[in-house]
Parts: C-alpha cells; sequence; structure tokens
C-alpha cells in the first residue's frame, strides 16, 4: 500500500489575517474541493478494489487499509458527474467520520492550505443543488473557488 506525502502552502498572496481553517484540497473533474485537515487519515495513491454486490452505484467497493476494510465512494458518482476515464488512475483520500474510516476516490489530490475566515462565503445560489447538499460553502482563491465537502451529507447514501 502506497501513501503520499502532503505538501503544506500558504494562503493565497494578500492574506494577511492569522489562518483559521487548514484543508486538504482535491479535485474532481475541473472543481477544487477541500476537507478539514483534521479529518483526514491517509491519501492513497490507486487502490485495488473490491466490488461489492448490489451496493449502492456511490459505492466503488472496498479496500484493505492495513488490516482494516474500508468502504470506497467514488465522489464523481456521489456529485452526478460522469464517469472518469478507465485509464484516469484516480487517488483516495481516507477520512474519519463517526468512528469508521471511509476512503473517498477523487480525481486528483492537491496541498494542504491554510485558509482565513475572511475568505469564506456560504453556498452562492448559482451553486448546483445537487452540489449544494454536498457543500459547507466556498472560499475564493486566487484564480478560482474551493467547494468545502460537507462529508457527513456526502457519505449519507441510504439517506437521498
Amino acid at each position: 500500500m502506497t501513501t503520499v506525502a502532503v505538501e503544506t502552502r500558504e494562503a493565497p498572496a494578500g492574506d494577511v489575517h492569522p489562518a483559521d481553517h487548514e484543508f486538504l484540497t482535491f479535485y474532481v473533474g475541473e472543481q477544487l474541493f477541500g476537507v478539514p485537515v483534521l479529518s483526514v487519515r491517509d491519501v492513497l495513491k490507486p487502490q485495488n478494489l473490491a466490488r461489492i454486490p448490489l451496493a449502492p452505484k456511490e459505492v466503488a467497493g472496498v479496500i484493505n487499509l492495513r488490516g482494516r476494510i474500508i468502504t470506497t465512494i467514488d465522489v464523481r458518482c456521489r456529485l452526478g458527474l460522469s464517469p472518469s476515464d478507465e485509464s484516469a488512475s484516480s487517488m483516495s483520500i481516507v477520512v474519519n467520520h463517526g468512528d469508521e474510516l471511509y476512503s473517498l476516490m477523487v480525481d486528483g489530490v492537491g496541498d494542504v492550505i491554510s485558509l482565513s475566515s475572511n475568505t469564506f462565503e456560504n453556498n452562492p445560489a448559482t451553486i448546483s443543488p445537487k452540489w449544494r447538499e454536498f457543500s459547507n460553502g466556498i472560499y475564493h482563491l486566487d484564480n478560482e473557488l474551493m467547494i468545502v465537502l460537507d462529508i457527513p451529507n456526502l457519505l449519507a447514501i441510504g439517506d437521498d
């Protein structure tokens, strides 16, 4: 099993306030997302998934992480996006939720960034209703917006 080191970088230029929040960033499609770094357990390169018969389509399968069976959620599918190209290699972010670990299958992992509250906004009216369900708000970065992923709502698969 291979884990990936994640580099920390500073918030966008011009941010002079002390950092209030740290996020691990990742991409799903062209969109940048972030999860609180304190909820992240591991970042993994592509893993061998064991499929689960009759599981919801959002459940990509399970992986074995140091002897623990971890449910893997396909974030693209959960967000209503088309499946990624089979040749594209996805990465996994292992997060804590309650007393369980879950693996979030994403297109690519970025950096750990520290952000100040002054760049945070509640969900804008223009965000897709499906995505709003999984968003705790957004941060304005230099050239893009980062959606803060709501992990509990993303993992509430049977509750849709």
